[in-house]
């Protein structure tokens, strides 16, 4: 009965949303407030069907009703109860559901929290986020439904993939999915706006703390993953350019030049047209994501569908949105007007040149990841495309970007001078001229470019520095005054400030574990030694053992350096019970220098002996360090007062487009 009240709810959630989708903006172009004020009701009573729907989900999972198909592909009796749980979206047809469940969050939000927002435009993104939420309730009611049941019920399920049983696979697209439907509320309020016909100040302040909160959720639920693959999956790295991977990064990409651009015409009223083509930009890449994680046309160790079938719904509804958005860009977009002028050298200019690039790191991602299938489709021929590419095409790229992050601050608005601002980063400069000397003396010029990743995080790391030191008049003022500066500082400067240091951060730790980790694989017997990065690894044998669902053999390490242990690493090769599927848990301790990284492999003749993997990842933890300040920081601005929704009033100026109905 619990499926069946699930899959009801569904239903009523699909009628709702073609009701929230439709009525509140015919109201808005007739400029009825009683049909705009449906949107409010609609989209609250849409997320508590959903709800409801989740957790008739949710409770089948947790009770085992192996009745339901969903549960009998994804779970088991002998799992843990937190894997019953995140096994609700470890699938294709509950990560529909989250996804849903997501988005009608973030419209049940902007229905209660918009109070002040223009009826007219409250009403407009209201039906746009329906719309979309449509398109999903047809692909899951239609092709995924994940409340099916299968006559006669099992005796047990099949279990969950043993790869997402994992507490950081329990979290991640959780946090993934806040990210890439958060952007829909970005998309929804570019798409209000070309109705509407108005793009201003205090559009952009609306806009942003959505994008914002999405961009931070987006941030932390990469990191996640990365950091996931890096202990589970064994092969010591944390970023291997994955097809999927790059369906998060791209939308990350995209939605950080948008977050940039809209500071732009909240301060300056200039990039409109650009802005809304980034909001419309960022979503699609969100549905491109979902589109090559479920149709089947990529394999990956994150996919969650191989059905062709559904493939083609959502590529239907991708090229619907995506099509439709853009089709309403070109009519609407250009007659934008934008009222601010400026000069090349200007902080105008460093934001669009930090867009353009950001723009074009995208599509050199998007180029990498879909040549392939562009390639074997009319029957070209398989071929890959990988890290080689993505590193030798980025890197060169997003160095000018970060030379200018750290000058952009110094720039005056409409137009400046470049050369004060580099005198004012000379400390900087000498700075990061040191640490390109000191890392050349250590590691000499092999790779070069992490000699300059490394010299690029540092200046970027002293300019973050130098820019707060002269908004707070250090050693210019009093120390006290100081002080006094540094606690009025609004917490959206606080942000961009801790969010760029985190940034540096992450830079420092990426060179480090990109360009000088040390990697050793052999065969080893108890007692055996070997010496990766001036650490000496002594293997001191391998034991059997039981876990709750799954038989493991676990090796054993000690380490040491100059004599004196350092550590005892345990890495683990595990074969789970129901699906006779191995995983791999690799032994780490972690030092701000480095990680020591051991994992063993199979067994190898007789007495004991293993294949074993062992790693010196120089610095591989600044990278979830540098994340984790750049989503703090993100939360940091969002508690900013002007942030907040609705918080701003429309300016007199505002531009409309002819014919545009008022708000």
């Amino acid at each position: 009965m619990t499926a069946e009240i699930g899959h009801f709810a569904l239903v009523l959630a699909l009628f709702v949303a073609v009701a929230q989708a439709s009525l509140p903006l015919i109201g808005a172009h007739r400029g009825d407030p009683g049909w705009m004020a449906l949107a409010k009701p609609t989209a609250i009573l849409q997320f508590a069907l959903v709800a409801v729907a989740f957790a008739c989900l949710t409770h089948v999972f947790v009770t085992s009703d192996f009745s339901v198909v969903n549960v009998v592909s994804n779970s088991h009796t002998d799992k843990p109860l937190l894997y019953k749980i995140s096994g609700v979206w470890g699938n294709h047809e509950g990560s529909l559901l989250l996804w849903v469940l997501i988005l009608a969050i973030f419209g049940a939000a902007v229905a209660v929290f918009g109070a002040n927002l223009p009826p007219a435009l409250k009403a407009r993104v209201l039906s746009i986020q329906a719309m979309i939420a449509v398109g999903f309730y047809l692909f899951m009611l239609l092709t995924s439904n994940p409340f099916d049941r299968i006559f006669p019920p099992p005796l047990n399920g099949r279990g969950l993939n043993p790869l997402l049983q994992d507490p950081g696979l329990a979290i991640h697209p959780p946090m993934l999915y806040l990210g890439y439907v958060g952007f829909s509320m970005a998309f929804s309020f570019a798409i209000a706006a070309l109705i509407e016909g108005r793009v201003d100040a205090a559009w952009a302040r609306w806009v942003r703390p959505w994008t914002l909160a999405a961009w931070c959720f987006l941030t932390g639920g990469i990191a996640l993953g990365s950091w996931w693959a890096y202990y589970e999956l064994g092969w010591g790295g944390w970023w291997f350019w994955d097809p999927v991977e790059n369906a998060s990064f791209m939308p990350w990409l995209a939605g950080t030049a948008l977050l940039h651009s809209s500071t732009v015409v909240e301060k300056r009223d200039t990039l409109k047209g650009w802005t809304i083509l980034l909001a419309i930009i960022t979503f699609s890449l969100s549905l491109l994501g979902t589109f090559l994680v479920r149709s089947g046309v990529l394999t990956s160790v994150h996919a969650f569908a191989t059905d062709p079938t559904r493939g083609v719904f959502i590529l239907a509804l991708l090229v619907i949105v995506i099509g439709g958005s853009l089709a309403l860009f070109a009519w609407r977009g250009p007659k934008l007007v934008s009222t601010g002028l400026f000069q090349p050298v200007s902080r105008e200019g460093g934001l669009l040149f930090n867009n353009l690039v950001m723009a074009t790191a995208c599509a050199a991602v998007l180029l990498g990841t879909l040549y392939p299938l562009l390639l074997d489709a009319p029957g070209g021929g398989k071929v890959s495309v990988g890290p080689p590419f993505f590193n030798t095409v980025l890197i060169p790229l997003m160095i000018p970007m970060i030379a200018a992050m750290a000058v952009g601050p110094f720039l005056s608005w409409k137009r400046s001078d470049l050369m004060p601002a580099l005198r004012r980063l000379r400390i900087a400069l000498v700075l990061t001229i040191v640490a390109a000397i000191v890392t050349y003396a250590v590691h000499g010029d092999e790779p070069v470019l992490g000699v300059v990743a490394l010299a690029m995080a540092v200046w970027l790391g002293t300019g973050v520095l130098t820019e707060l030191a002269e908004r707070i008049r250090l050693f210019r003022s009093p120390l006290s005054e100081s002080f006094r500066r540094l606690g009025r500082l609004p917490r959206a400067s606080w942000g961009m400030t801790i969010g760029h240091l985190g940034l540096a951060i992450t830079i420092a730790g990426m060179a480090g574990a990109g360009a000088w980790k040390v990697e050793s694989i052999q065969v080893m017997k108890p007692g055996d030694k070997v010496t990766v990065g001036g650490y000496e690894y002594r293997f001191t044998g391998a034991k059997a053992g039981k876990g709750p669902n799954y038989k493991f053999v676990g090796g054993q390490f000690t380490v040491s350096r100059h004599g004196r242990e350092i550590t005892k690493l345990t890495s683990e090769k595990r074969v789970y019970n129901v699906s006779q599927q191995p995983t791999t848990e690799a032994g780490i301790h972690t030092t701000w220098r480095g990680d020591l990284y051991a994992v063993i492999g199979d067994a190898e003749g007789s007495g004991g002996a293993f294949v074993t993997r062992l790693y010196f990842n120089p610095l591989v933890v600044w990278i979830w360090a540098g994340t984790l300040i750049m989503v703090f920081a993100g939360a940091l601005s969002l508690t900013d007062r002007r942030h907040r929704v609705g918080a701003p009033h429309r300016k007199s100026s505002a531009v409309s487009l002819p014919g545009a109905q008022e708000a």
